[in-house]
């Protein structure tokens, strides 16, 4: 779709070829009524009355680079022989263009000095750099290591059904509204909800302080892959074989905590994590996690340090590498002996799964979590766009590519663990069949391969154990461990990426530091969360790890997202949104969309709260403990200061809600209102077309629309205020 500013700009080219008579301060004129809209007093949205402007305040710049360039760049535009000769109008042009552009951009630094600054705003290079740090963002870890794990357990294909009917009723149209509002209002998390109502500026706090906390932890694995990616141009690999020990008398011997368990369980948490028994003993400090901790926040850092522009240059890399990796790994993982069985076995459907309620649980967290709803990260990266970007179209595209990839990676781990569990199965058989041989029927092994394909496991223990374990099999393992760990390095990266944006726009939109450079506060917030995670570099560091990933990143999000769509649907009006999309997009959402942001999304949000509340508080929450003695895990109760710690964590999270509101009833403002950011909204109701819509008797009916343009259950008087089509004109 044509950006709006362009089109204005290829209008005053063609007038001031075909009436190159005019004065220079006439061409002036009539670039700047093109690339200039006046900005009203209070705050009250973008005024569209040229011709009054003794009521304005003065005119301000497209801020979104998006919307600048060249005056003059449609030289197929021009007429050839409007001066009589191709050469002449295009030094005319070019004589032109230079005057006008000059004079104008002399006249903005005249304008604007002193708020210019200010009312600048980063934006993309281009579509592409958007669409993959937005793809980069949702796809992350849980797409390789916890769908394949929750479909195989949870039904198989069967899973699938549950799984894409939460995508429709919650996952997408979470996504679709996150992206529309960050691009109408153009701010971060905290500025958008601000403008909604005063009253909701907690929930864009809320979303920053949990994206903080999130990063905190999340960042943890980028150091975990990185030990692993150092250690994978060892040969042998250090995770193939059992360490040996040295004894008193002078004789070597396979660690006997290896023996009782694995190679690679034996390095994961004895060498890597250095694991105590509990959560209660840290024991020793983690030096070789501490020191990867630090070169992992640095990385960050340096991704982010220069902002969008910079880190979105980067996510070429960090947004297609692992899908160059991912379809390596299948060609691979389809030739291996057992591949067939292990695609199978994940997909074969067990259609009596879905009667368990627990499935469609995990199936609505899943489909939450995966597309990263709800950190401010995507109302962030869309509010960079330029405001007629076709943001249904872009929400469709990320969200089905990210559910592709999740189905694909699948397909990629199970054909491995086929290969893994048949090859275990093959060793079973051998043994047993050697047994027999000796004449011997007692204590005979068991052989079952669908239970070496159901030991699967979730998160860490599939990627840094089972996969490990796997790769040690395959000829050549140091180059496909060096792959499959560089994969999960920019996976995690670049989901990092978008969820600390979330955090680094918020703090800049609502000017807390001033006077603070971005690249200053992103300093800050790397630094400070690089002290704060050395409480992960010790023997209960991978303990406190899953106490943050079990409560602070789970149960915050899906109370932030449910007031989202609250906000939206009762407060800033669905009629309002749509028109908003419209004008945006030039097409209307349809009645699903509506259907979904006022009633299905929040009843979908409210089921899953409260029944992961419930399974809570009836199967209580347990860890998995390293018990040396055993070589192998068990499972421990979080005791009562680590519960303490959650609920703190989650309190810390969610309670900004609710305190800004009542603080604000009080006459106390805890997020300053900021005026409204720059909007072309004539020139883009210009450009579709818009005309007032008339609300159809369903939409009457099924959400209250008023015909005086109120709607049922909603107040939007705290937000952008409405003007009829006439006013703005």
């Amino acid at each position: 779709m044509a950006n709006t500013a362009q089109l204005l700009r290829r209008q005053s080219s063609r007038d001031i070829i075909l009436k190159s008579q005019k004065s220079i301060d006439q061409l002036e004129l009539r670039e700047m009524r093109g690339r200039l809209v006046p900005k009203e007093h209070h705050g009250s949205g973008t005024h569209h009355h040229h011709h009054t402007t003794h009521h304005h305040q003065p005119m301000y710049g497209a801020t979104n680079q998006a919307f600048l360039g060249d005056a003059f760049d449609e030289s197929t535009e021009l007429e050839p022989d409007a001066f009589g000769a191709e050469a002449s109008t295009s030094k005319s042009k070019a004589e032109l263009a230079a005057a006008v552009s000059a004079t104008v951009e002399a006249q903005q630094e005249d304008i604007v000095e002193g708020e210019k600054e200010g009312e600048e705003r980063e934006s993309w290079d281009n579509k592409i750099m958007f669409l993959l740090a937005t793809i980069g963002y949702a796809v992350g870890l849980g797409n390789v290591w916890r769908f394949p794990y929750l479909a195989q357990k949870n039904g198989g294909g069967a899973f699938l059904v549950p799984y894409f009917i939460m995508l429709c009723i919650q996952g997408l149209p979470i996504f679709y509204l996150e992206l529309a509002v960050g691009q109408r209002l153009r701010k971060g998390a905290i500025g958008v909800w601000s403008q909604v109502s005063p009253y909701l500026g907690g929930i864009g706090i809320s979303s920053a302080v949990v994206s903080y906390i999130v990063a905190l932890y999340y960042n943890t694995i980028i150091a975990w892959c990185l030990i692993y990616l150092l250690h994978s141009f060892e040969s042998p690999l250090p995770w193939a074989d059992c360490p040996t020990r040295l004894y008193a008398n002078y004789t070597y011997d396979h660690e006997p905590e290896c023996v009782a368990s694995s190679p690679t369980q034996f390095y994961w948490y004895r060498t890597t994590l250095q694991c105590s028994e509990s959560v209660n003993e840290p024991e020793n400090f983690n030096y070789h996690m501490a020191i990867s901790l630090i070169v992992s926040w640095f990385l960050v850092y340096i991704c982010m340090v220069q902002g969008i522009t910079s880190s979105g240059k980067i996510v070429y890399m960090t947004a297609i590498f692992p899908y160059v990796v991912l379809i390596i790994f299948f060609f691979r993982g389809i030739t291996l002996k057992g591949a067939s069985e292990g695609v199978a076995h994940l997909f074969t459907p067990r259609w009596e799964t879905l009667l368990d309620p627990v499935v469609w649980l995990e199936a609505g967290t899943q489909i939450f979590f995966s597309l990263g709803l709800a950190f401010g990260g995507l109302i962030a990266f869309s509010s960079y766009n330029p405001a007629n970007n076709n943001c249904y179209r872009d929400a469709i595209l990320v969200s089905l590519t990210n559910c592709g990839t999740s189905m694909f990676a699948g397909v990629v781990v199970f054909s491995v663990i086929g290969f893994k569990a048949t090859s275990t199965f093959d060793r079973c058989n051998e043994e047993r069949e050697s047994l027999l041989s000796q004449n011997k029927t007692t204590n005979l092994p068991v052989c079952d391969l669908q239970k070496e394909l159901a030991n699967s496991a979730s998160g860490t223990g599939l990627a840094f154990i089972i996969f490990t374990e796997a790769i040690n099999q395959f000829p050549g393992a140091q180059i496909w461990a060096v792959l499959f760990f560089l994969m999960l390095f920019t996976l995690g990266i670049d989901s990092q990426f978008g969820t600390l944006e979330g955090v680094v726009t918020s703090l800049v939109d609502m000017k807390l530091f001033p006077n603070l450079p971005k690249e200053w506060i992103v300093g800050g917030l790397c630094f400070s969360c690089c002290l704060i995670s050395m409480c992960f570099a010790n023997g209960a560091g991978s303990y406190i790890f899953q106490l943050m990933d079990s409560f602070a990143g789970n149960f915050p999000l899906l109370i932030i997202a449910l007031f989202e769509c609250l906000s939206i649907s009762y407060i800033y009006g669905v009629r309002r949104f749509s028109d908003d999309i419209e004008m945006m997009t030039g097409s209307r959402p349809g009645l699903y969309w509506m259907i979904c942001w006022k009633y299905l999304s929040p009843c979908a949000m409210i089921t899953i709260l409260i029944a992961s509340f419930y399974q809570l508080l009836t199967e209580g929450s347990s860890y998995p403990a390293w018990i040396a003695a055993k070589g192998m895990t068990d499972k421990l109760e979080w005791p009562h200061w680590c519960i303490v710690i959650a609920f703190v964590l989650i309190l810390s999270s969610i309670l900004w809600i609710p305190i800004v509101a009542i603080l604000r009833l009080c006459g106390i403002k805890v997020v300053e209102d900021s005026d409204p950011a720059w909007f072309p909204v004539a020139e883009l109701k210009e450009v579709h077309g818009i005309v007032p819509h008339e609300p159809t008797e369903i939409e009457r009916t099924v959400f209250c629309f008023n015909m005086d343009g109120t709607e049922g259950m909603c107040c939007p008087k705290y937000g952008l205020p409405e003007k009829s089509l006439e006013e703005e004109e």
